[in-house]
């Protein structure tokens, strides 16, 4: 069952294209995200695999997702708002994920964090319980960073802690060098999708992070601001598309913003 649900999250080519949107579970209103609904018509159409998003988008919205994979988002704790961010913890069931269609749920795990022991624990049980029901199990692994950067080695062995905890894909950061990225990515034994991260003001600087990340051995991407954020969301999906399923360079990848 698990290959099932996986097949429509990665293409036959065993990369995904992924947009994030569950930003505003923890931020609230989010420019880009005022209307999901609008969002969701333009991914589907810009041919993207998959869409992360929460609970609340997938019960209103989920019938629009056409043949788009589903990623659940299943774990959080506080707003942006709360003075106190506490502990995680898991929002439903994996019943519930069942019920909805996902296709997958993601959960966080906080290396160096705070919310580290919660975040594995969450991170734990939900790959016992999804177990069960045949269900993808995607661990978000975040890694504190030292002294302001986070080296290669370091998101390899965050990497490596959701593996082992259960996780059936990784959605992490990519760092350079290439070649050290190259290497942690060796020890992961799983499929890894990168995020997107922080919105970038050059469309050109996100897609060359995209094809690094590719060379060095990444099986897709997972973008959230930088799409719908983006005055263009349905030409940078197709960039993104172009340069995870055709192989395009960053030029070639460039023109379907500028074209659409």
């Amino acid at each position: 069952m698990k290959e099932l649900r996986l097949r429509r999250i990665f293409a036959q080519d065993q990369r995904a294209v992924v947009v994030a949107c569950d930003h505003a579970g923890f931020m609230g209103t989010v420019r880009g995200l005022e209307q999901p609904e609008k969002l969701i018509d333009q991914l589907v159409e810009s041919g993207v695999d998959a869409l992360l998003t929460t609970i609340g988008i997938a019960r209103r919205f989920g019938s629009r997702l056409g043949r788009m994979g589903l990623i659940l988002r299943a774990d959080g704790g506080a707003s942006i708002r709360s003075p106190v961010m506490g502990n995680l913890q898991t929002l439903f069931s994996i019943e519930d994920a069942c019920r909805l269609g996902a296709d997958a749920v993601i959960c966080m795990g906080m290396i160096g964090y705070p919310e580290e022991p919660s975040s594995l624990k969450n991170l734990a049980g939900l790959s016992a319980e999804a177990e069960k029901w045949g269900m993808p199990l995607v661990g978000e692994m975040l890694i504190q960073p030292k002294e302001g950067h986070c080296a290669a080695q370091d998101i390899g062995f965050a990497m490596r802690i959701g593996i082992e905890l259960g996780a059936d894909v990784i959605k992490a950061s990519y760092t350079g060098p290439l070649e050290e990225y190259r290497q942690a990515r060796k020890a992961c034994y799983r499929p890894v999708i990168v995020l997107g991260g922080e919105k970038l003001k050059d469309e050109r600087e996100m897609l060359q992070n995209v094809s690094d990340a590719l060379a060095a051995g990444a099986d897709g991407v997972a973008i959230g601001r930088n799409v719908w954020q983006h005055s263009d969301p349905t030409g940078v999906c197709r960039a993104l598309v172009a340069l995870v399923h055709v192989g395009a360079s960053v030029d070639r990848a460039l023109e379907e913003i500028r074209i659409s």
